[in-house]
C-alpha cells in the first residue's frame, strides 16, 4: 500500500485532476490512499473571506465565496448538489462571522476547512468518472488532534487506530481510498487544523498508520534540489537524500516539503519519495532513513527568507543564572519558535520567522534587559552528512561569501548544517555563490543535471 499526497497546485482545475486521475490510475495495484490538499489557492481565499466578513464588509466576503462556489461547480461538475450543500453552510458560517465581528482562531479551522471537503469530494468523483472506483473518507472521523485550533497537534494512539481500522476495509472494497489532508477533530468533536504543511502531515500519519511501503508527496518540481530555482542558476535534482538532512532542509526553507511531514515516517522507517505531478515519468527525489553516502561535502543549500533577529543584552547578567531561561520563558509563553541562537555572558541573539507578537516579546524582555530588532533578514543553510566529517567547511564558505556582511552562524547539534544569517537583500548572492562553490562537481549516483 502506498500514500499519495497532491497538493494544491496539482488539483487547480479539471484537467490538473484529470492528470491526478492517470497518475493514480497507474498506481493501482500499489493499492494508494489519496491525500489531497484544498484546489489551488483555496484556502487563501477561504481566509481572506473571514477576514473581509469579520471586519464588517459582509458583501465582499459573500462575493468572494460566490466566486469560490462558481470556481468548484465549474472543476467539479458532476458533483455539484453536493458542492452546492457545502457551500450554502460556508455561507451560513460567513455570514454569521459578520455578525459576531470576532475571528477566533476555531472560527479559522472552521472556514479553512472547507477547502479540503471540498476538494476531496470532487477528487473521489472524478476518479470515478475516470474509472476508478474511489472511496471518500473524512479525514475528521480519522485524526484525532489537541484543541489548539490552526496548529492542532495529532494524538496518535488514537489516530492510528481509527486510521487502521477504517481504511483498509475501504481498500479491500476499493480501488482507492481520497482524503482531504489538513483537517481533523479534537477529542470534544470540534473542527481543527494541522497548520501550514499540514497535509503532507496527514499524508505521512497515514502512511505510518497502515505501515505502507512508500509516502509520495507529488508536487510541482521533480524533487528537492540543491538550491531554490527562483533564486539560483544552475541547480540540480537530488537524487536520494537522509531523513536527517532533508528535516533539515525543510525547517530551513526546502519548500517542497514541511519538516512535520518526516515526524511519522521516521520513527515508522518508511521511504518518502518527492514526485512532479507536471511530470510523473521523473524519478524525483526519494528520502531514507539510513545515510546517503555521497563525495559532495554539501547536499543542498536551503534559505529562509523574512526573519528577524532579536538581539538581547543585559549588563546586569555577568556571573549570574537564570537569563537564557527567562528569556526562553518569554519566547514559549508567546509560542513563537526559535530558529538560531547565538550567546556570550552578557548578550543572546535569536531568530524568529513569526513576528506577530513581536511587540509583546520585545515588552516582556525589556523588563530585565535592552532589546534591539533587525528586521529583513534571512537564513541560508548548507546541510550534508560529510559536513561533520569535513575539516576546514568553514573556511570554505567565508571565503565563497567574502564581501557578504554575515550577521550570525550556527552549526546545528546534529552537526549536519551550517546556518548563517545574512540581510535580505543579500540572500540571492549568498546562495549562488555557495552553490558554485559546492556544486562545481556532482557525485551522479546523489546528483542529477536538470536539463
Amino acid at each position: 500500500m502506498i500514500v499519495m499526497k497532491f497538493g494544491g497546485s496539482s488539483l487547480a482545475s479539471s484537467e490538473a485532476i484529470r492528470r491526478v486521475a492517470s497518475i493514480v490510475a497507474e498506481r493501482l495495484p500499489r493499492r494508494p490512499v489519496v491525500v489531497v490538499s484544498a484546489m489551488g489557492k483555496t484556502t487563501d481565499r477561504l481566509l481572506e473571506a473571514a477576514d473581509l466578513a469579520a471586519a464588517g464588509r459582509r458583501a465582499e466576503a459573500l462575493r468572494l465565496v460566490g466566486e469560490l462556489e462558481e470556481f468548484h461547480l465549474r472543476e467539479g461538475h458532476p458533483c455539484s448538489g453536493r458542492t452546492e450543500e457545502l457551500f450554502a453552510e460556508l455561507t451560513e458560517l460567513i455570514r454569521g462571522l459578520a455578525v459576531i465581528g470576532e475571528l477566533t482562531p476555531r472560527t479559522i479551522d472552521a472556514v479553512s476547512s472547507y477547502g479540503e471537503r471540498l476538494s476531496s469530494m470532487i477528487v473521489a468523483e472524478k476518479f470515478r468518472a475516470a474509472g476508478i472506483d474511489a472511496a471518500q473518507a473524512d479525514s475528521r472521523e480519522l485524526l484525532v488532534t489537541d484543541s489548539r485550533h490552526t496548529a492542532a497537534a495529532p494524538i496518535f494512539e488514537e489516530t492510528y487506530g481509527r486510521i487502521g481500522a477504517r481504511i483498509p476495509p475501504l481498500l479491500a472494497g476499493h480501488d482507492a481510498v481520497v482524503m482531504g489532508g489538513f483537517i481533523a477533530r479534537s477529542r470534544q468533536g470540534v473542527t481543527t487544523t494541522l497548520g501550514r504543511g499540514g497535509s503532507d502531515f496527514t499524508a505521512s500519519i497515514v502512511g505510518a498508520a497502515l505501515d505502507a511501503e512508500e509516502i509520495q508527496i507529488w508536487t510541482d518540481v521533480d524533487g528537492m534540489l540543491t538550491s531554490d530555482p527562483r533564486l539560483v542558476e544552475g541547480v540540480h535534482r537530488v537524487k536520494v537524500i537522509s531523513f536527517d538532512e532533508a528535516a533539515e532542509l525543510a525547517y530551513f526553507g526546502a519548500r517542497v516539503l514541511h519538516p512535520a511531514t518526516l515526524i511519522p515516517a521516521i520513527e515508522k522507517n518508511i521511504p518518502v519519495r518527492i514526485l512532479n505531478s507536471y511530470r510523473p515519468q521523473a524519478e524525483g527525489t526519494r528520502i531514507v532513513a539510513e545515510r546517503v553516502p555521497c563525495r559532495n561535502i554539501v547536499k543542498a543549500i536551503s534559505s529562509k527568507h523574512g526573519i528577524t533577529i532579536v538581539n538581547i543584552r543585559s549588563t546586569r547578567m555577568l556571573g549570574a543564572h537564570g537569563f537564557l531561561r527567562r528569556i526562553f520563558e518569554i519566547f514559549d509563553r508567546h509560542r513563537t519558535s526559535v530558529d538560531m541562537v547565538s550567546t556570550s555572558e552578557v548578550s543572546v541573539s535569536a531568530t524568529i520567522d513569526d513576528a506577530r507578537a513581536l511587540a509583546a516579546i520585545k515588552a516582556d524582555l525589556e523588563e530585565f534587559s535592552t532589546v534591539e530588532i533587525e528586521s529583513d533578514q534571512a537564513i541560508v543553510c548548507v546541510v550534508g552528512d560529510n559536513i561533520r566529517h569535513t575539516p576546514g567547511i568553514a573556511g570554505r564558505l567565508f571565503r565563497a561569501l567574502n564581501g557578504i556582511n554575515i550577521r550570525m552562524i550556527s552549526q546545528g547539534a546534529s552537526l549536519l548544517n551550517m546556518g548563517f544569517v545574512v540581510a535580505g537583500s543579500d540572500v540571492k548572492r549568498a546562495l549562488q555563490a555557495l552553490h558554485t562553490e559546492f556544486f562545481s562537481d556532482l557525485d551522479p549516483a546523489v546528483f542529477d543535471r536538470l536539463r
